[in-house]
């Protein structure tokens, strides 16, 4: 009897985190192995960071910081791992890896996962985005290489990370800016507010240099481009054309925090802030920033 044809693999863009790595029992012991999402502990030396995370920049203070709590408390949650060739390779939790060896950890808990290298971009950026880990720059370089290397849409990608589309076209324009300024964007120096006025101006790297060395903030950047300076002309996004240029500076700033749509009616005696979802995990989302619960 011939064998069934092997149904094709589905890509897990648009399932979310829970979906891509499975459910994973709270009850599930360290070290079992009734399935591959088990938990098991797995020695340091044998993972290895992916080259393809988002994530470049981890600051020194922060890792000494969890790498303490690990010495008092171990490793609470666990890192995503998936084989590669005698090793495993980091899929999500490469800062807990290097802490675990701060804190001179022979073995550390982590879930196996047999991931495609699309799904493996994608939970290592959906993890790093709810946890607030990424700048701008990290951020847009890896929907630049969902797009380019394994042909996701803006629509789509927005979905997986419920953000709207035009927050990650917004976030790919940032690449645009020179050298430079990414780096400025990526060490903090500038915000992606910043970044975002100055992807319009003929000379990027010089105004950046005034925004940085005068501190001036997000309106004052824009302020600062149209001030008469050649600027490369650009028209104002959907939305913000008949707004007075204060609440479009705070639309667009409420739109980078949130990475959804944001409109503003503002009337003398008060208003109303509208933030716009195309989805219940964008609405949970929404609701869990505002309550205060943990993204």
């Amino acid at each position: 009897m011939s064998e069934e044809p092997r149904a094709k693999r589905p890509t897990g863009l648009g399932r979310g985190l829970s979906s891509l790595l499975g459910e994973v029992s709270r009850e599930t012991p360290v070290g079992g192995t009734g399935g591959s999402s088990d938990i098991r502990l797995i020695p340091v030396a044998s993972i290895e960071p992916h080259p393809g995370q988002p994530r470049r920049i981890f600051q020194e203070e922060a890792l000494a910081e969890l790498a303490a709590s690990i010495q008092a408390r171990g490793v609470i949650q666990p890192i995503v791992v998936r084989p590669h060739g005698h090793r495993f390779q980091i899929v999500a939790g490469e800062r807990r890896w290097r802490a675990s060896q701060k804190a001179r950890l022979h073995e550390i808990p982590a879930i196996v996962r047999d991931f495609t290298d699309a799904e493996t971009l994608e939970v290592a950026l959906i993890e790093n985005i709810q946890r607030q880990d990424l700048n701008a720059i990290e951020e847009a370089q890896a929907y630049k290489r969902l797009v380019e290397d394994y042909g996701h849409t803006q629509e789509a990608l927005g979905r997986v990370v419920n953000k709207s589309r035009s927050h990650v076209a917004n976030l790919l324009r940032l690449l645009d800016l020179p050298a430079q300024v990414q780096v400025m964007v990526g060490a903090g120096q500038l915000t992606m507010g910043h970044a975002r006025a100055l992807v319009t101006a003929a000379d990027p790297e010089e105004l950046a240099d005034e925004v940085v060395r005068r501190g001036l903030s997000v309106r004052e950047t824009e302020k600062l481009v149209q001030s008469g300076r050649p600027t490369r002309q650009r028209p104002l996004p959907i939305g913000y054309k008949d707004a007075n240029a204060d609440i479009a500076a705070l639309e667009r700033q409420l739109a980078d925090m949130t990475g959804l749509k944001v409109s503003i009616k503002h009337a003398p005696k008060g208003g109303a802030v509208t933030l716009n979802y195309s989805s219940l995990d964008q609405l949970d989302m929404i609701c869990q920033r505002l309550s205060g619960g943990k993204f």
